[in-house]
């Protein structure tokens, strides 16, 4: 009996290394042909398989200033933190990208409006950090490219209710951040307190300044994520002014361009908006995607009100399929 399961055991051995051999073999032959493949191709479209990828580090610059404000890079931790953000938002690849592509639409929307309400050109790179140039809503509910909770929205006077909610509507919420952030700076005297304050709030600088007896955000102790709020708005607008110096190439049509629209003024209430839409040539998902305040399918317009309603034209006012008339 013994004999026997030695020579079992033996046999099962010689089964197992004959199956290890074949397998190694198929692999090797695998491999071969891969390689074969390999080298009868463009090697660039393989090179992320074969090559070490290569992270560069960032360059800080010498110089740099927030709305005509100095930022003192003379100071280690400011350069530090600088550069915290530069990398992060430079290997952030799709979603830097997508914020850059989309600041060619809408930086020509803020700008002139910011310009009118006397606020620094620099806080359009505040609106990229706070939404990503998209209607974003925030898990505390605030609302649209710049962020208006509800109560701040209806104190700058942002129309909101069931049918309107005017933190969609970018040129009227700008304006209302204009206002908020002018405010700020008349309370603070500084452009760079006002960003801070509005991700924290003017009472928690305002309280920051009494408590740790300084003037300047950079000399400020404040929560980590308006620690880090000033210095993402730098390390976006770096990219942005220089995007092809921190990695990132759009081709000359790659960018997204404004949208073209013509805009129709009502004054009268609109009991089917799916019908209004019919009627101006488009339908229902375009005229919500080109009036992203509209919130329902009815508008109510009271006496002596009007609303500008955005109506898609050229190559934006294409849908896909027939429109039917209502039955």
């Amino acid at each position: 009996m013994k004999t026997r399961n030695i020579l079992i055991a033996c046999g099962m051995a010689i089964i197992l290394i004959g199956v290890s051999a074949a397998i190694t073999f198929s692999l090797a032959q695998s491999n071969d042909e891969q390689l074969e493949e390999y080298e009868g191709t463009d090697h660039e479209f393989l090179a992320f398989d074969r090559i070490e990828h290569i992270t560069h580090d960032i360059d800080l610059p010498e110089t740099l200033s927030f709305c005509g404000e100095e930022v003192p890079m003379d100071l280690f931790y400011v350069r530090e933190r600088l550069e915290r953000e530069l990398i992060v938002n430079s290997y952030l690849h799709s979603s830097t990208l997508f914020l850059l592509k989309r600041s060619t639409r809408w930086f020509p929307v803020m700008e002139p409006i910011m310009e009118k309400y006397g606020l620094p050109e620099d806080f359009k790179y505040l609106c990229m950090c706070e939404s990503s140039l998209t209607n974003a809503v925030s898990p505390s509910k605030a609302v649209g490219f710049w962020q208006f909770l509800e109560g701040t929205g209806k104190e700058y006077n942002l129309e909101i209710d069931k049918e309107v909610d005017m933190r969609y509507n970018v040129e009227k919420e700008t304006v209302a951040a204009c206002q908020y952030l002018k405010a700020s700076y008349r309370k603070f005297g500084s452009w760079t307190l006002a960003a801070a304050a509005f991700n924290c709030g003017n009472g928690r600088i305002s309280k920051t300044k009494d408590e740790q007896r300084v003037d300047s955000y950079y000399d400020m102790l404040l929560p980590e994520e308006t620690q880090r709020y000033v210095f993402r708005i730098l390390a976006l607008k770096l990219i942005t002014e220089s995007p092809e110096k921190y990695g990132f190439q759009i081709s000359d049509n790659g960018w997204y361009r404004p949208y073209e629209t013509k805009t129709v003024t009502v004054t009268q209430s609109i009991p089917d908006l799916v019908q209004f839409a019919y009627d101006q040539g488009t339908n229902y998902k375009m005229l919500r995607y080109f009036n992203p305040w509209l919130r329902g399918t009815s508008l109510t317009i009271s006496e002596g009100n009007s609303y500008d309603i955005k109506i898609p034209t050229g190559d934006y006012a294409k849908t896909h399929g027939k429109m039917r008339k209502a039955e």
